[in-house]
């Protein structure tokens, strides 16, 4: 089995995690990942906002999860004690701009993101996620991705990010622990057979 297919094996997502810190050297690893995903036309719209040390993450905790009954409540009290969080955000106007280039205006793409059948500062965002998952997974480091939802401005806000820019998500990362380790309900919906979603030479 190559590397790339045993962290795909191994993968899962993790919401209860150790509190020790990820080396440098492995989170930079992690991040560099989401730079080999594709980007339609080059364009390369992605930034992270990586929240490593505890001040920030207690920050995003208070903004998206403040304390209260919601936070007594939560079910994955393991997932807080992630020692990184990283903020995936697109800018989608430079999708618009880059196809207004001479090499792609025949498209038309570049006049409005409406032109864009399918938006793929969307896919491009979540093929580098799904990236850097897997290189997470071959470290042997716990991920999780999920959804920042009704908490995306104030998240914007507290963080800097700029305006034009959308949360994807964010992903936990840390150490797995094992101890504390459950899945979530939606799990035990399974995985598909690949024969019920292979349609080979037409539907």
């Amino acid at each position: 089995m190559t590397d790339v297919a045993a962290a795909l094996a191994g993968r899962r997502s993790c919401r209860a995690y150790r509190p020790e810190p990820i080396a440098v050297d492995l989170l930079d690893t992690v991040l560099a990942a989401s730079l080999r995903g594709p980007s339609a036309g080059n364009t390369w719209a992605l930034d992270l906002v990586v929240l490593d040390d505890e001040a920030a993450v207690a920050a995003y905790w208070d903004t998206s999860l403040p304390s209260g009954p919601r936070r007594d409540a939560f079910p994955w009290p393991g997932l807080l004690r992630a020692p990184v969080l990283v903020v995936p955000t697109i800018r989608i106007a430079a999708y618009t701009e880059r196809y207004a280039e001479a090499d792609k205006a025949a498209t038309r793409l570049g006049e409005s993101p409406d032109r864009w059948p399918v938006p793929y500062w969307w896919v491009d965002a979540g093929a580098a996620v799904m990236a850097m998952l897997l290189a997470a997974s071959g470290l042997g480091l716990g991920s999780l991705l999920f959804g920042t939802f009704e908490r995306e401005d104030a998240l914007r806000e507290r963080f800097g990010v700029p305006g034009d820019r959308r949360v994807v998500g964010t992903i936990a990362l840390g150490w797995p622990d094992e101890a504390e380790h459950r899945r979530s309900a939606s799990a035990r919906r399974g995985r598909p057979e690949l024969a019920e979603v292979v349609h080979r030479g037409c539907w």
